[in-house]
Protein backbone atom coordinates (compact mmCIF):
# COMPACT_ATOMS: atom_id res chain seq x y z
CA UNK A 1 0.00 0.00 0.00
CA UNK A 2 2.95 2.28 0.60
CA UNK A 3 6.30 2.78 -0.92
CA UNK A 4 9.61 1.62 1.04
CA UNK A 5 10.70 5.43 1.19
CA UNK A 6 7.16 5.76 2.58
CA UNK A 7 7.27 3.16 5.43
CA UNK A 8 10.78 4.00 6.61
CA UNK A 9 9.90 7.71 6.89
CA UNK A 10 7.04 6.54 9.11
CA UNK A 11 9.31 4.46 11.27
CA UNK A 12 11.80 7.25 11.56
CA UNK A 13 10.68 10.62 11.21
CA UNK A 14 13.09 13.46 10.10
CA UNK A 15 10.88 16.47 12.31
CA UNK A 16 8.93 14.44 14.74
CA UNK A 17 9.31 15.93 18.45
CA UNK A 18 8.67 19.69 20.13
CA UNK A 19 10.40 22.87 20.17
CA UNK A 20 11.23 24.25 23.15
CA UNK A 21 9.21 28.02 23.50
CA UNK A 22 8.04 28.07 20.29
CA UNK A 23 7.27 30.72 18.61
CA UNK A 24 3.71 29.43 16.95
CA UNK A 25 1.67 26.20 17.78
CA UNK A 26 -0.67 24.85 15.18
CA UNK A 27 -3.03 21.81 16.57
CA UNK A 28 -5.71 20.20 14.84
CA UNK A 29 -7.34 16.73 14.47
CA UNK A 30 -10.13 14.87 12.89
CA UNK A 31 -12.22 12.99 15.67
CA UNK A 32 -13.72 10.43 12.93
CA UNK A 33 -10.45 8.69 12.20
CA UNK A 34 -8.46 9.35 15.46
CA UNK A 35 -5.86 11.34 14.00
CA UNK A 36 -4.32 14.47 15.84
CA UNK A 37 -1.23 16.60 15.06
CA UNK A 38 0.66 19.67 16.68
CA UNK A 39 3.14 21.48 15.08
CA UNK A 40 5.67 23.60 16.36
CA UNK A 41 7.38 26.32 14.84
CA UNK A 42 10.23 28.61 15.30
CA UNK A 43 10.79 31.81 12.79
CA UNK A 44 13.70 34.07 12.45
CA UNK A 45 13.59 37.46 10.92
CA UNK A 46 15.67 38.31 8.09
CA UNK A 47 15.98 41.70 6.99
CA UNK A 48 11.63 42.35 6.11
CA UNK A 49 10.86 38.76 5.79
CA UNK A 50 9.92 36.36 8.40
CA UNK A 51 11.25 32.66 7.88
CA UNK A 52 10.68 29.31 9.54
CA UNK A 53 14.23 28.44 10.83
CA UNK A 54 12.57 25.39 12.65
CA UNK A 55 10.02 23.24 12.40
CA UNK A 56 8.58 20.30 14.10
CA UNK A 57 5.30 17.66 15.14
CA UNK A 58 4.19 15.45 17.43
CA UNK A 59 1.40 13.50 15.74
CA UNK A 60 -0.69 10.40 16.74
CA UNK A 61 -2.32 8.85 13.98
CA UNK A 62 -1.92 6.63 10.75
CA UNK A 63 1.24 6.22 8.53
CA UNK A 64 -0.09 8.66 6.27
CA UNK A 65 -0.69 11.00 9.36
CA UNK A 66 2.50 10.98 10.58
CA UNK A 67 4.44 10.84 7.15
CA UNK A 68 2.43 13.63 5.70
CA UNK A 69 3.45 16.24 8.93
CA UNK A 70 6.99 15.14 8.58
CA UNK A 71 6.73 15.71 4.70
CA UNK A 72 5.05 19.22 5.27
CA UNK A 73 8.33 19.64 7.80
CA UNK A 74 10.73 18.98 5.11
CA UNK A 75 8.97 21.50 2.64
CA UNK A 76 8.18 24.55 4.82
CA UNK A 77 11.69 24.38 6.61
CA UNK A 78 13.82 27.43 5.38
CA UNK A 79 10.36 28.99 3.77
CA UNK A 80 9.15 32.35 4.20
CA UNK A 81 5.77 32.22 6.61
CA UNK A 82 4.50 33.47 3.19
CA UNK A 83 5.76 30.69 1.00
CA UNK A 84 4.49 28.33 3.82
CA UNK A 85 1.52 29.56 3.63
CA UNK A 86 0.91 28.65 0.05
CA UNK A 87 1.88 25.02 1.11
CA UNK A 88 -1.11 22.64 -0.33
CA UNK A 89 -2.25 19.48 0.30
CA UNK A 90 -1.90 18.66 -3.46
CA UNK A 91 2.01 19.56 -2.52
CA UNK A 92 1.78 17.21 0.38
CA UNK A 93 0.20 14.39 -1.23
CA UNK A 94 2.75 14.30 -3.94
CA UNK A 95 5.92 14.48 -1.96
CA UNK A 96 4.52 11.27 -0.45
CA UNK A 97 3.91 9.88 -3.74
CA UNK A 98 1.18 7.19 -3.81
CA UNK A 99 -1.69 7.77 -1.28
CA UNK A 100 -4.38 6.10 -0.96
CA UNK A 101 -7.24 8.19 -1.60
CA UNK A 102 -8.89 7.67 1.90
CA UNK A 103 -5.78 8.78 3.27
CA UNK A 104 -5.66 11.78 1.48
CA UNK A 105 -7.40 13.64 4.24
CA UNK A 106 -4.06 13.71 6.37
CA UNK A 107 -2.12 16.25 3.96
CA UNK A 108 -5.42 18.13 4.50
CA UNK A 109 -5.01 17.85 8.29
CA UNK A 110 -0.74 18.56 7.76
CA UNK A 111 -1.71 22.14 5.73
CA UNK A 112 -4.57 23.03 8.36
CA UNK A 113 -1.61 22.17 11.56
CA UNK A 114 0.67 24.69 9.52
CA UNK A 115 -1.98 27.40 8.80
CA UNK A 116 -2.83 27.58 12.20
CA UNK A 117 1.11 27.71 13.56
CA UNK A 118 1.40 30.54 11.52
CA UNK A 119 -1.46 32.00 12.46
CA UNK A 120 -0.82 31.42 16.58
CA UNK A 121 2.82 32.70 15.83
CA UNK A 122 1.55 36.54 14.22
CA UNK A 123 -1.23 36.35 16.98
CA UNK A 124 1.64 36.53 19.32
CA UNK A 125 3.41 38.93 17.27
CA UNK A 126 0.38 41.58 16.81
CA UNK A 127 0.33 41.95 21.25
CA UNK A 128 3.11 42.19 21.63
Amino acid sequence: MYSKEVLERFQKPVFSGEIENPDGVGEVGNPRCGDMMKLFIKVKKENSSEIIEDIKFKTYGCVAAIVSTDYLCEIAKGLTLDQAQKITSKDIAAKIGDIPPIKYHCSVLAQEALKKAISNYREKRAFK
